[in-house]
């Protein structure tokens, strides 16, 4: 079974970074992968990814209000915050977000993403 998976980060080369790593992952992935994150979440409930990777600091809408309004519209989306921030703040904030499994700074290597994607496979199912 393919796991649905969805990049939102306004950087091309993060997200190139990441579909590289999500390559060499031993499951069948489908990686979707998105530089506006007004696009992406229009594109959501169509796409429906098992996790999502999320960056926190964008233009137009950030990761705070994507997750805002993922709750308001009720989504409930396995979302994994992939950023450059190391904010213990942003940390904490995340628990206002039950959605979010997962926080982890750029760039994730190989193993952490084959651990992380090994911790989620009950729900990936």
């Amino acid at each position: 079974m393919e796991t649905t998976i969805m990049l939102v980060d306004d950087s091309e080369i993060c997200n190139l970074m990441m579909k590289k790593v999500l390559s060499r992952q031993p499951m069948p992935l489908k990686v979707y992968d998105f530089t506006e994150p007004v696009v992406a979440f229009s594109q959501l409930k169509q796409i429906n990814p098992s996790v999502l990777f999320l960056d926190l600091n964008m233009p137009d809408l950030d990761g705070w209000g994507f997750l805002e309004l993922m709750r308001d519209s009720g989504l409930t989306n396995r979302v994994i915050i992939l950023t450059s921030s190391t904010s213990q703040l942003d940390r904490v904030r995340c628990a206002e977000f039950p959605n979010v499994v997962a926080y982890h700074t750029k760039p994730l290597s190989h193993d952490m993403v084959r651990s992380l994607m090994a911790s989620l496979q009950p729900e990936l199912s």
